[in-house]
Order: structure tokens, then sequence, then C-alpha cells
């Protein structure tokens, strides 16, 4: 027979349920606050990504000026594509990390995270989701006020219509999920080589070679079109950003997002199996 303790009363199931819930959605408001007071180090980085949008604008107008063949995208597309990618430079690229989570991890203050009353893979998705949003929102929008007046081809040329611009703005937010999805992979990895150096390697060249910020993926051979659209990092840059431009219709958009939906959905439970598995064998030294 269940008794219980005169005067307690147990906890609706409810009141559980969104007690993590409400865990995350403050890491997540502390983290974006923390991070939007870095006015001068966004400018600083501002004007470093005006820097290297003109300088891959240039490249690709000498190369289109003197091309033979009909090129798979516009100079048009092309250079909404490079400001883009510089003006959500932090919601794409996998080299941006947090280093307090690394250390965590390799000093073992990771015990001072397992006593929190939530699941750690949840409370570091949404610090890193902060992370990136609170540098991408502070930079982006004095970016795109400037490249927006540039003359032509050097300008950010509008979306064709309102419904393009809202599928932009619904596969960019997936894609950030898909993203940070991705990074906790490498922290995850982080708990058996305990160094994060190889693992930023390996994923940051790969991931920033077949999202489309070296080479966008419609100049790719077509071997390698099919290898990257085989893999998830597309997603996060190269599709956003084609449908920004209308060189993805709105149809293969709206088919783009449920592609996107399942890459979040396989990468965060490959993300939170492998925190399980992490966690059951982590050691704390000293204790």
């Amino acid at each position: 027979m269940k008794t219980r303790l005169a005067g307690t009363r147990p906890m609706p199931a409810p009141a559980r349920a969104v007690r993590p819930l409400r865990a995350y959605a403050s890491v997540w408001k502390l983290r974006m606050l923390q991070g939007l007071q870095y006015r001068a180090a966004a400018l600083a980085g501002m004007a470093t990504q005006l820097f290297w949008g003109f300088m891959f604008v240039m490249i690709y107008d000498a190369f289109y000026s003197h091309a033979t063949v009909a090129p798979p995208m516009s100079l048009r597309e092309l250079v909404s594509y490079v400001w883009l990618q510089q003006a959500f430079l932090a919601l794409i690229m996998l080299w941006f990390r947090d280093n307090e989570l690394f250390r965590l991890i390799t000093t073992g203050n990771i015990a001072y995270e397992l006593c929190r009353p939530c699941g750690i893979y949840g409370f570091w998705y949404a610090k890193l989701l902060a992370m990136r949003l609170s540098v991408a929102l502070l930079r982006c929008f004095p970016l795109l006020l400037v490249v927006v007046f540039l003359p032509q081809p050097y300008g950010l040329m509008p979306p064709p219509d309102a419904a393009q611009f809202l599928l932009f703005l619904a596969a960019l937010l997936l894609g950030l999920l898909v993203l940070v999805a991705i990074s906790m992979l490498i922290y995850a990895s982080v708990f058996i080589t305990m160094s994060p150096a190889g693992s930023l390697l390996l994923f940051g060249v790969s991931g920033e070679f077949f999202m489309g910020a070296i080479i966008p993926v419609p100049l790719m051979p077509e071997w390698l079109q099919r290898v990257a659209n085989a893999l998830p990092f597309r997603w996060c840059a190269d599709f956003p950003f084609r449908v920004y431009s209308g060189h993805v219709s709105a149809e293969e958009a709206l088919a783009g997002l449920l592609v996107q939906a399942f890459w979040l959905a396989v990468l965060v439970a490959l993300g939170k199996r492998a925190f399980d598995r992490a966690l059951a064998r982590v050691t704390v030294q000293g204790g």
C-alpha cells in the first residue's frame, strides 16, 4: 500500500514537465542579454564581414565577366548569396563555439552541470542557440542596411515576393536549429577525445565546404553536389540563401523545409543518444 507524509502532496505531472522548459527558456534569455552587450565587437566583426563580402563579390564578378558558358546562378543571385552568408555568419559557421562548454568537459567541472534539475542536452542547446542569435542580431541589420543600397551588381537584391521572403525566414530558422544540433555533436565528441581542436577542425572544414561557404553548391561539379545533398550541412546555409534569391522555387522550398525538419529530428536524436552514452561513462578526476 502506498503512503505519503502528512501535509505533503505529489507535484502535478504538468508542473514537472514544464519546469525543464522554463529552465531552458531562462538560460536562453540570459545568454541573449549577455550576448547583446558586445556592441563594439559586433561593429568590428561587421567591418570584417563587409571586407570579405566585397572581396568575394569582386572575384565572382571577374569570373562571370569572362565566363564562356551560362553559369547555374545569375550574378545577382550569387551576390545576394554572398551578402546573406556574411550577414548571417554567426548562424551558419560551425567553428563558432562556446569555449566555456569545452572547459566544463575537459576540466571536470561538468560535475556541476550534472547537478542541474534539467537535461544537459537541452540546457546546452538553448545556450548555443542564444549565443548565435545574439551575435547575428547585432551584426546582420547594420550590414544588410549597407549592402542593400550598393549599386548593382554589388548590392543585395530584394526577394522576388513576400511569399519567397517568408519561406526564406522559415528556412533560415530551421537551418539554425539544424546547425546547433550538429554543433552539439561536436561537444559530445569532446567527451571522448578530451580535445576540441580535432572535432572543430573536422566538422568546421567539412561543414563549411559542403554548406557552400567556400564555393556555392550550384557551382560545384554534379557528383560533388550529390554528396552535398546527402549531408545536412547545405540545409543550414545554401538552401535558405537560394530560397531568398528565388533560385529555389516556392514548391522546392516547401519540400526543402520538410527535409530540414527531418534532419533536425535525426540530429537531435543522435545528439541526445551521444550525450547519454558519454555522460554514462564520464569520469570526474578527484571525485
